[in-house]
């Protein structure tokens, strides 16, 4: 099973999605940004580094929100949800053809990737009192 990070980053009650490319593997779907846990990293150094890679800013990752298991035809990923900071830079694509300030009580109505969905209802959870 590989592990997998997710950045969950909110500013001004919206949290930021980034859309996976049509060329990559679920392309078109939503997601929390994020990937893939290197041999010794935590999963915080991970994060901070997919994010400078995936989308030309430095972070501040800080303690684990929730976790996700999904079984995929290409394999199983255990993806953990990470509380994230944005301390520099603009956001700037390379594997993903969009990016979206999303308000939280509309995360549920974009089409994200199988994995990121339990993390979207945990966020929704947590924030519910502000929905009202």
């Amino acid at each position: 099973m590989k592990t997998v990070t997710a950045g969950i980053i909110i500013s001004d009650g919206n949290v930021l999605l980034t859309r996976r490319g049509e060329n990559e593997r679920q392309g078109g779907l939503w997601e929390f940004p994020g990937g893939k846990l290197e041999a010794g990293e935590t999963p915080q150094q991970c994060l901070e580094r997919e994010l400078h890679e995936e989308l030309d800013v430095r972070i501040h990752a800080g303690d684990l929100m929730a976790e996700s298991e999904y079984h995929y035809d290409h394999g199983s990923i255990k993806l953990l949800a990470i509380w994230a900071e944005i301390r520099d830079g603009a956001i700037s694509l390379s594997v993903h053809d969009r990016a979206e300030w999303v308000p939280l009580e509309q995360l549920e109505s974009y089409d994200l990737a199988p994995a990121d969905v339990p993390i979207a209802q945990r966020l929704r959870e947590i924030f519910s009192d502000s929905f009202k």
